[in-house]
């Protein structure tokens, strides 16, 4: 399960850091680098169908230039070296955003995303392209053009979505980085089930844009949708934030706000909820959360168990929008390419949750604003909130087109989650404790623009759970 820092392991154990480290040292050389993690796609993907295009040959090109700069003695960037993969729905030159749609297999952008191109320009290499599911709409990641994607740990239990692709290829180190992308819970629930961490950054941190899109994003995906990153250790989270969050005009919601932010009083007050607006808990989740809370409070935090405000009404928020959307714009714009497992899940979806007006649309922007407020109050004595990620965790592959009763209970259990999108908060999920089939996990909300702040206290539990990787 863990793996000691000054143990001697293969290069695809490495994290990001000691990679751009060992790399800037010339311990390594990128070309090994890459090498070897070409090598352990080779020997992992297999059964996993995590990557779904292996970029070799751009690959192997980059290391080589990046050894050439190293050997004359010239600077490289901090990411110099270190192998990454991007998720289908996010643009990279070189290869199709095909969004997991047949009909968008010569999608081929001519620009990379804004934060992609900033990974790039740090040094990072794209080493291949992950699964997600049809449009990343779906929690877990299949699709009929690329197939399903399997977790790792146990393959009765979905490795969630949409970005399950990238969550598995970090936890079997077939990459040291992977950027995808979170509307719901998108990049946080699939590194619940694949045992690694996520960081869904604040609203404007990091810089965004699809070129191939035929028109603006609707309300919901500005204010819910946010690029982020997937690793097996904190501090790598760390260093690809501080590498994905500058300035690109595409966006005009990015904000200069710094990486880091005043310190606050201490000790810091960290509020614990166990079962977040009272709708019900596994009891190992709810375990695992008091762990972490002991973890926290004997490294000085200040942890009380408290209820943050309007948690129902942040997640009810994002169900009023996001299911209005999905109902006038995205079904009547995909039904026709989209496959039949991606429209039933939405169905479900809209099913469960009776369409609404344009009355209804304008009251949940409105009161979005009220949320957000009592949330600023409550962070002023409490920036932290420890609490789950999902509130449960058993969820088989494909669980999302069984029943009506599946899709409603991880939407329930999702509730957190999905309150740190309405009120656009950075937040962290991390493995604590293999329980089970998959490792439990928690997560840590924070005030906007205070990464800082959920990062600090995410590597103190870090600390004390270990790293996570399912296959030796």
């Amino acid at each position: 399960m863990m793996n000691p820092e000054n143990a001697k392991i293969d290069i695809w154990q490495m994290g990001a850091c000691e990679i751009a480290e060992a790399i800037r040292e010339r311990q390594i050389s990128c070309r090994q680098v890459i090498s070897d993690h070409l090598e352990r796609i080779e020997a992992v993907n297999g059964s996993l169908n995590a990557i779904t295009v292996t970029l070799n040959e751009q690959a192997l090109v980059a290391a080589d230039q990046i050894d050439s700069i190293i050997e004359k003695g010239d600077p490289v960037g901090p990411l110099a070296g270190v192998p990454v993969t991007v998720k289908e729905n996010i643009d990279l030159t070189g290869s199709a955003t095909t969004f997991g749609i047949v009909q968008m297999k010569d999608a081929n952008p001519t620009t990379d995303a804004p934060h992609i191109a900033q990974i790039k320009k740090a040094g990072a290499i794209p080493i291949g392209r992950t699964n997600l599911s049809d449009f990343g709409l779906r929690p877990h990641t299949a699709n009929q053009f690329r197939g399903e994607t399997t977790n790792p740990w146990d393959s009765n239990t979905t490795p969630g979505g949409s970005s399950g692709g990238d969550a598995v290829a970090v936890a079997t180190g077939m990459s040291a980085l992977g950027f995808g992308n979170d509307y719901g819970g998108s990049l946080r629930a699939p590194a619940q089930f694949c045992g690694v961490c996520s960081i869904k950054p604040s609203l404007g941190r990091v810089p965004d844009h699809m070129s191939l899109m035929p028109s603006e994003p609707a309300i919901s995906s500005q204010l819910f949708l946010f690029q982020g990153a997937i690793a097996r250790r904190v501090k790598d989270l760390r260093l690809a934030l501080e590498n994905m969050s500058g300035f690109d005009v595409r966006d005009p919601r990015w904000v200069p706000a710094p990486l880091s932010g005043p310190c606050p009083a201490t000790p810091i007050r960290v509020a614990v909820t166990l079962d977040p607006g009272g709708r019900g808990v596994a009891p190992q989740v709810a375990a695992d959360i008091k762990m972490t809370a002991d973890w926290l409070c004997n490294s000085g935090y200040a942890v009380e168990e408290i209820e943050p405000p309007a948690v129902i009404d942040a997640w009810q928020t994002w169900i009023e929008l996001t299911s209005i959307e999905i109902k006038k714009l995205v079904l009547p714009g995909i039904k026709e390419i989209a496959s039949p497992e991606a429209l039933k899940f939405l169905h479900f979806w809209t099913e469960l949750f009776p369409d609404g007006d344009l009355l209804a649309y304008m009251s949940a922007l409105s009161r979005r604003n009220t949320i957000a407020r009592e949330w600023l109050v409550f962070q002023e004595k409490y920036p932290l909130i420890l609490g789950p990620s999902l509130t449960e965790t058993d969820f088989s592959p494909n669980f999302d087109i069984q029943s009506h009763k599946e899709t409603s209970r991880f939407i329930q259990a999702s509730r957190l989650i999905m309150g740190a999108n309405t009120l656009g908060l950075p937040s962290v999920v991390l493995p604590v404790k293999r329980t089970g089939a998959i490792p439990g996990a928690v997560q840590i909300i924070g005030p906007r623009f205070r990464e800082d702040l959920v990062l600090g206290a995410a590597e103190i539990i870090e600390q004390h759970a270990g790293v996570f990787t399912p296959i030796d």
